[in-house]
This record gives structure tokens, sequence and C-alpha cells, in this order.
């Protein structure tokens, strides 16, 4: 029997297609609350970072704009919005949602851009949060040089981490309206300084980005600062199945208006003041009428606000998935509000949030902040683009426009990654290690499970299925439960661990009126709820497989509590009490699941490199939530056994009886 109606899963909600071919204004105003953060807040500090110590000149200003402008059009508008978009999950995005779709292919390796990506992605999500708000928490000095903005920012940082825990319901329906009066304002104070100094627009021209690119000494090194302008674009692709592609497309129109004229503004100002370097001094702020500086700084500080939540929220995202993908450890997630996508990692949360404050602590000012900037996200974008190649191949798009797209985006992020690289030992080396240790954790857990699989051992199911007949029948065995439940992970259903037949048989013999099999498959798609069920031993042995996609919460508790009503209602099971005195009056049996936990004892067996492999995932292991969290079970009808995974031969002893 199979059932593929929708199982009630918290923080599952209407599928993503719905929004995903409709425009609303709500869908449009929703999108720039949600989507635009990161990439929004970038005029705080892009412009800034290439003139802080490099004298301003006419060809530096128009080269700097320009490059601006085409990174904005060639990475966000051209390759995200217009290629990578297309590349939805049935309306999913993001780099994990990408690797999901491209699985199909059964290229084994492929996986490996794909977490490089996201933990690039992750370290982004540590760096954002201070040098945006910091940035703009900075605006103050304008009017104070000497304030310390250091305490401002961590008790910004910690009161939004802090907030994690409660969702975003009640202030998230206010991001929309404030990121339209930010990117008004981007547009308002831009607009006077264009119109002033007209010649700025020549900076429209792609020939003064490669002008200054290929003729001026050490221009090329500039990338790195002007790359910090696009960093949000992968945001963008992630959040897609938050709010449609369409409202993107719509919104997006008007966030590039913006940002171009603010950008074209700034070079403006820069053209009035030619000469020294800006050194300490923020252009940005310095655009500002003095009388307008306070409600700016607070519409500012709100917006990067807005930026470090939808970074965070992307990251609890991007974590969920690749646990559920089995790239990342089995970490407790919960869902604090009814919102889509409103999911609350607790371990995750206090990593970024201890992380973000070291970095304000250890930086102290967003401009030292920016050398740790941008390193991270060229690498995510690398591997998108790569990944992106394949969906092409997948399509069956012709080699000469995949080619394409490898030459040219090839070389534009791999000229951002080689710029960016320069910046490595003034703090590029932060991003470089939060990456690597965030790849190494899914590194350790990938191949740990991998380890422990091969290390698995699986027994015929029908050579037992008569011992298991007579066990549940045997009342010389105190009954353990009516219905006893187990996890298999075994993808056939006519084979079963030699784990769950030495609990079972071995270990204590566990009589139980009806055993169950759970057996639990990701899907590619995000948000598949489908079940199987097949009663393998009439009134004794059922075996069921959910089909979950890899954003669904597996409350496994929940759904299998819905499948065995259903096969109640259809007379393939019965659950009543073994207990005439309960049976009468209408009480079902009770539920014991049992979690077999595969311990290592005996690892000296193996290599080198797989003891390593089982110590670092062991260690990982710890870290990560119990079974029961996991899963969604309850701990009053739970059993956890420790069982060998290895138990190798040894030699027979011959000892002597004295």
């Amino acid at each position: 029997m199979v059932s593929s109606g929708p199982t009630p899963v918290a923080g599952a909600h209407a599928p993503a297609a719905a929004l995903h071919h409709r425009i609303t204004a709500a869908g449009a105003l929703i999108a720039l609350g949600i989507v635009y953060g990161d990439i929004g807040t970038s005029p705080l500090y892009t412009v800034r970072g290439v003139f802080v110590g490099r004298p301003v000149t006419e060809d530096v200003v128009l080269g700097t704009v320009s490059a601006i402008i085409w990174t904005l059009t060639l990475l966000t508008t051209v390759k995200y919005v217009l290629i990578a978009m297309r590349a939805d999950n049935h309306g999913e995005g993001g780099i994990l949602s990408l690797y999901a779709l491209l699985r199909r292919l059964r290229l084994p390796w492929l996986y490996v851009p794909a977490i490089v990506g996201a933990a690039a992605l992750l370290a982004d999500s540590i760096i954002t949060p201070p040098i945006s708000v910091s940035s703009a928490i900075e605006g103050l000095r304008v009017l104070k040089p000497d304030l310390d903005t250091v305490p401002i920012v961590l008790v910004i940082i910690v009161a939004l981490f802090g907030f994690q825990q409660f969702g975003t319901a009640i202030i998230g329906k206010l991001f929309g309206p404030v990121m339209v009066a930010f990117f008004s304002m981007l547009a308002a104070l831009g607009l006077p300084y264009v119109l002033r100094e007209p010649g700025i627009l020549r900076a429209l021209n792609p020939y003064y980005a490669l002008h200054m690119l290929t003729q001026l000494p050490g221009a090329f090194w500039l990338l790195g600062s002007i790359f910090l302008c696009s960093t949000g674009a992968e945001a963008l692709y992630a959040d897609m199945g938050h709010v449609g592609r369409r409202n993107i497309y719509v919104s997006w129109t008007f966030v590039k208006i913006c940002l171009v004229i603010n950008y074209l503004g700034q070079g403006a100002w820069l053209l009035q003041h030619l000469g020294a370097p800006l050194g300490e001094r923020n252009l940005f702020f310095d655009m500002i009428p003095r009388w307008g500086l306070l409600p700016a700084i607070g519409l500012c500080t709100l917006a990067t606000i807005i930026a470090s939540q939808a970074l965070i929220s992307g990251s609890y995202t991007l974590v969920t998935e690749a646990l559920r993908l089995n790239f990342w450890p089995k970490v407790k997630v919960s869902y604090p509000t009814e919102l889509r996508g409103q999911a609350f990692v607790p371990s995750l949360t206090w990593l970024l949030g201890a992380g973000c404050v070291g970095v304000v602590l250890y930086f102290r000012e967003s401009s030292r902040m920016e050398a740790a900037f941008g390193l991270a996200v060229t690498v995510t974008m690398l591997s998108t683009t790569l990944l992106l190649a394949y969906y092409l191949r997948l399509r069956r798009v012709a080699a000469g426009w995949i080619g394409l797209l490898l030459l040219v985006y090839g070389v534009v992020e791999g000229s951002f990654l080689v710029a960016n690289l320069r910046k490595f030992p003034q703090g590029g080396w932060l991003s470089v290690l939060l990456g690597a240790l965030l790849l190494l954790v899914m590194v350790s857990w990938i191949q740990g499970r991998r380890l422990r699989q091969d290390l698995y051992k699986y027994l015929p199911l029908a050579e037992w299925l008569p011992r298991l007949q007579k066990l549940s029948a045997d009342e010389t065995v105190p009954r353990l439960a009516t219905n006893l439940v187990y996890f298999t992970d075994s993808e056939d259903p006519s084979l079963v661990e030699n784990a769950i037949i030495h609990s079972i048989f071995r270990k204590s013999p566990k009589r139980a009126s009806l055993y169950y099999l759970l057996h639990v498959v990701t899907t590619d798609e995000p948000y598949t709820r489908a079940y199987h069920a097949e009663v393998l031993l009439p009134n004794d042995l059922v075996r069921i497989t959910f089909r979950l996609g890899f954003r669904v919460d597996h409350a496994i508790n929940y759904m299998f509590r819905q499948v065995v009503t259903d096969l109640v209602r259809n007379h393939e099971i019965d659950i009543s009490s073994p207990y005439a005195s309960l049976r009468n009056e209408g009480e079902v049996g009770d539920f014991q699941f049992v979690i077999i936990n595969r311990t290592l004892p005996y690892a000296q067996a193996l290599s080198g490199w797989q003891r390593l492999v089982a110590w670092v995932s062991g260690a990982l292991r710890w870290l990560a939530a119990s079974p029961q969290e996991s899963f969604g079970l309850d701990n009053s009808s739970l059993t956890v056994e420790n069982i060998p995974l290895l138990t190798p031969e040894r030699p027979e002893l011959h000892l002597r009886r004295e």
C-alpha cells in the first residue's frame, strides 16, 4: 500500500511552486525584506574600501564604479537572476538544492563542490553581520569622531542572536517596508550628486573598468574590494524558495536601479574630491546632509540587522538541508513559528554568534573586516558555477554554451578569487580558516557515515521470519512491548542489519506482538511527504519506508502515528492491547522504539585512516542531537542499545587449566 497524501509536519507548508509562478505586490515586498539585505548594504563599505589607501583619481573613480556596475550585471543579474534561478529544484534554490537536483547524474564526486561552497557560505555568514552592522554604526563618528562603536555593535549582535529562538514572525512583516525605505534612500542620496556631476555617467561604459584593470599599475588588486558589491548574490539564489523566482525578477529591477544610482552618486562625490586617499572617512555618510545623518544611520542600522537576519536564516536553511542530505551531524532543529522555512538550529546559533562576537573584538573596525570579507564568497560562487555547468548538461544544453559559461565566469570569478587572496595576511586567513573548519566537519561526518555503512552486515530477512513468528508467540519470554519499532538503513526490503537481529534474538530476546522496520529515504525533491507500507509477516512484521524531501522536518514519531492509523483503518494490522482487561475497554497496545547505537570497540582492526575518520566522526556524534531528538521520539518509549559494529575474528586461545 502506498500513501502519498500530505503528512502533517512541523514547518512544512505549501509547495514552493505556488509562489514560483506568481507575481504579487506582497511577494515582491517580502522579497525586498528577505533577499536583498546583504547586497543592499554593500554601498556602505564597497567603494570606501578601494580608496582607503589609494589616491582619488578620475581614472580609478570611473574604473571602480564601472567595474561595480558590470560586476552586478554579470554576476548578479546574468548568472544568478537569469541563469541560476532557472536551475530551481521544485522552486527551491541554493547550492545544496542544486546539488540535490544533480544527484540523478550519479557522479560520486559531485558532492565535493557542493560542500565546499556550503562551508564557504557558512563562513561568510560569520563575517557579514559584524561588517554590516559596524559599517552602519560607524556613521555616528561623523557626529562624534572619538566614539567607540564596538560595544554598540556587540549589543546589537548579541541581541540579534538571542532573538533567534523566538523566530522572526513578529518583526518579519517590517522587513519589506524598511528595505523599501532603505533602497529609496540609496537612490535619493546618489541622484543629486549624479545630476551635479553628470560626467560620472561615463562609468556605465565597461571600457573604463577594463582600462583601469589593464592600464593602471596595481589596479587589478582593487577587485578584492570591488567584489564586495556582489556578496549577497548567492543569498538571492538561496532564498528563491521563500518568495518565488518571478517576485525576485520584479524586485531586483527596483533594487539594481537604486544600487546603480547610489554607486554613481558615490563616484560623482569622489570626482568632486580628487586628491588624497579617504583614510578613515566614510564617503557614504559624508554624502548625507548633517540634518539627516541620524535618521539615515538609524535606517542603515535596521537594514544591516535585516541583512544579518537574512544570513542567519539562510544558514539555518543550509544546515537543515545539509543534515537531511547527511552532510552535517544530526543536530537539533526546531520550528519556532509557522513561517515557511523558519527553522532554528540552537548549536549553529551559538557557533555563528560566538564567531561574530570574535570577529568584532578582533578587527574592531569595519575597514579592517573588509580584508576577511569576500574570499569565502568567491569560493561559493565558483562552486555554483561548476554545478550550473552540470545542470546545463542535465538539461541537454549545447556544449558550446556550457563552455562559454565556464570560460566567462571562470575568468571573472577566478580573477576576484586571486585578488581576494592578496588580502589573506590582513584577515582573509580568517574566512579560509572558518571555511576549512566547517568543511572538516562535513567531510568527517560524510566519511564516518560511509565507513559505518561499509562495516554494516546485512542478513536475508526471510531466514529470520519463522523465528520472529515463534518469538512473538512464545509466552515463556516476557513481552517487552506490544509494538516494537526499529530503524533500518537497508535499502533492500529483503535484507536486515545483523545488529537488529542481534538485538531481537541475542542481546536479550525482545518479544512483541507486532514488529516494525522503519526506513527513511531523503528525496531530491524538497518537500516530498510520502510513505510505503508493506506487511511482511501478517500480525507480526511491517516495514514502512518514508520518502521525505530534504527540507522536510523528520518528525518520525508524528508521521509514524499517522501511518499506523492508516493501516489500522484499512484493517492491515491490529494494535489492540494483548491484555484482555484492556482490550475489552478499547485500549491500544504500547509502542517501544529501539535505537541501535553502533559502536567501534575494536577500532584497532581498522587502518590508520579509518581510525582517524572514526575518531573524528565519533567526536561529532557527541556534539549532535540524540537520536530521539533527531527523529522527534518520545523519551518514555525509547530504548538505546550499544552494539559493536565490528567484531573481528580472534584466533582460538589454548589455555591450560590448573
